[in-house]
């Protein structure tokens, strides 16, 4: 009977680690992994970028064996993204700190450009904060226990136009202090860094801010600071030189309020990486050092590059000092960060079948979303556009707040959607859109109760320029497969299928330009002339996104 029970309990415990096995197996499957861009090597060593897509001025911190990141959003919702990783080359997306911008009457609208500038993201007595600038009106604080969420409302803990990219730090007395700069088409200053003390809980600064560097002779628009301790230093790492030709400089000083003595410790050199600069120092749990930065590559954005970082007579060197001048250059290819173990290869969502009750995570819309845009379906398999009424005086898309769209992933790729347009009335229409100041975009519409495919373009749309026409072609069936291949150089080709075997092309090529502060954006909207109680709309099956055939 003994022998017996015991064949049974290791039968049990043979079915338990099997599920277990499947269970961790599921949770392995379950990661994503990009078609078009993987950083991980695979072999030991990573490729530059580690993310290829526009997550612009990234901050990063490290809470045990995690590591996560944020980075600005701007007029994007839902904005901030939550990045994590376990080795820093491998970041999968998990949430936004940010579901609706405040103040709600503004940015109900579409604010290119502004909203959430450069955040700083910190770890402390048990909390996670975020420090974001609106350089319209001032710095807000969220916090969370867990890092996805959720997220605390915005708290102003510093109003002000002009008032940018803070960064705490809580000293080892209990004080607290506060960075920040200044964006100069706000406040009529910039180049220069201050510092304040700020509340323990971070809620509000106290007294009046102290100048701690004046950029303007070595370093014109200095920026994007972020504040750090070691060895009894205070340190302020800081870009400088702007976004696609600057550098990155560090100060340092054994008073928080200064003087700060000043260093160079990144460049371009003679690497191909412009501006590469501001970011965040990360140390492994070995007490190596790291650096995420960006890169601006105009209509892909900024993408993140992860830096080796040494240290030398208490100033770092980041990237390779190649000359031995203590300025390093970035890496296109180095071995990973050595965290202990081997973690599975993951990188952000692209594409999406909408099988799940809520969007995707790669999705974000140009304002505030309203319920009424879109809804998923969950196990029915679509998301479900409705076709939205063009806002007052509609001249381009540049005011159009329903824009449902995601990064660029890779130099080329090519993005296929198939959709249902359940169209009721003259004007409606569903789009697949390459959105930036420049445009192009492939829509079926409803014109003389008939369907027809057209491509349209737009040109400086910031400026007000109207659009124009430039393929037509009429459509049977209600089922249609849009696609756009981007091939090197963001240029762009958009064509069209009945069956998703035999595709038209549809218009000349289109080369694909930055948003305001961001890159080129990819996705869909569904619009219509006037308003109506039960407009049409377009039930989007899949939106995959591949590498282009050859």
């Amino acid at each position: 009977m003994k022998k017996r029970n015991k064949i049974l309990l290791l039968g049990l415990l043979l079915i338990a680690g099997h599920i277990n096995h499947s269970v961790a197996q599921q949770k392995t499957d379950s990661l994503y992994v990009s078609k078009v861009w993987v950083a991980d090597n695979g072999d030991g060593t990573y490729k530059n970028p580690v993310l290829h897509a526009d997550y612009s001025d990234p901050d990063a911190i490290r809470v045990g064996t995690d590591f996560y990141m944020t980075a600005s959003s701007f007029n994007c919702i839902p904005g901030l993204p939550i990045l994590h990783s376990k080795d820093l080359v491998n970041w999968n997306l998990i949430g936004y700190a940010l579901q609706k911008q405040p103040p709600f009457d503004v940015y109900d609208k579409p604010q290119h450009g502004n909203g959430v500038w450069a955040p700083c993201i910190r770890y402390h007595d048990g909390e996670y904060y975020i420090f974001y600038p609106d350089p319209d009106y001032g710095i807000y604080m969220i916090k969370a226990q867990n890092p996805k969420g959720p997220w605390s409302e915005p708290l102003l803990i510093k109003a002000g136009k002009g008032l940018i990219d803070p960064s705490p730090l809580w000293d080892d007395d209990g004080k607290a202090y506060l960075v920040h700069a200044f964006a100069g088409s706000r406040a009529g200053v910039k180049s220069v860094l201050m510092v304040s003390r700020m509340k323990p809980d971070g809620t509000g600064l106290i007294g009046n801010e102290v100048m701690v560097y004046d950029g303007h002779k070595n370093d014109p628009t200095v920026e994007g600071p972020k504040f750090y301790k070691r060895h009894g230093y205070y340190y302020i790492f800081a870009p400088a030189g702007g976004v696609p030709t600057g550098w990155q400089i560090v100060l340092r000083s054994k008073n928080v309020f200064g003087p700060y003595e000043r260093k160079m410790v990144m460049a371009q050199g003679s690497t191909a990486i412009n501006g590469p600069h501001q970011g965040a120092w990360v140390e492994t749990p070995d007490g190596r050092s790291w650096f995420l930065h960006f890169q601006d590559k105009e209509a892909y954005g900024r993408d993140v590059l992860l830096e080796p970082m040494t240290w030398k007579n208490d100033w770092p060197v980041i990237g390779v000092d190649k000359n031995g001048d203590g300025v390093g250059e970035p890496v296109l290819t180095w071995r990973k960060p050595d965290v202990g173990r081997t973690y599975p290869i993951v990188t952000p969502p692209e594409s999406d079948e909408f099988n799940k009750p809520t969007l995707g995570l790669q999705w974000q819309w140009h304002a505030n979303p309203q319920v009424m845009w879109g809804f998923p379906s969950g196990r029915l398999g679509f998301y479900r556009l409705n076709c939205i009424p063009k806002p007052d005086g509609f001249v381009n898309l540049w005011s159009v707040p329903n824009l449902l769209l995601q990064k660029f992933p890779a130099e080329e790729f090519m993005v296929t959607t198939k959709l249902t347009f359940h169209h009721h009335f003259d004007g409606e229409e569903v789009g697949l859109v390459v959105m930036g100041e420049d445009y192009q975009y492939i829509k079926l519409e409803q014109e003389n109760r008939q369907l027809v495919v057209k491509t349209v373009s737009c040109h400086d749309a910031r400026k007000g320029n109207p659009e124009k026409e430039i393929f037509q072609q009429k459509f049977t069936g209600q089922t249609v497969y849009l696609r756009v291949k981007v091939r090197e150089g963001a240029v762009c080709s958009f064509s069209f299928s009945a069956d998703c075997k035999k595709f038209t092309e549809a218009g000349e090529k289109f080369h694909a330009v930055p948003g305001r502060w961001i890159g080129a954006k990819v996705g869909l909207f569904a619009l219509r002339n006037g308003k109506i109680n039960d407009a049409g709309n377009a039930d989007i099956d899949w939106f995959r996104i591949e590498k282009i055939e050859k």
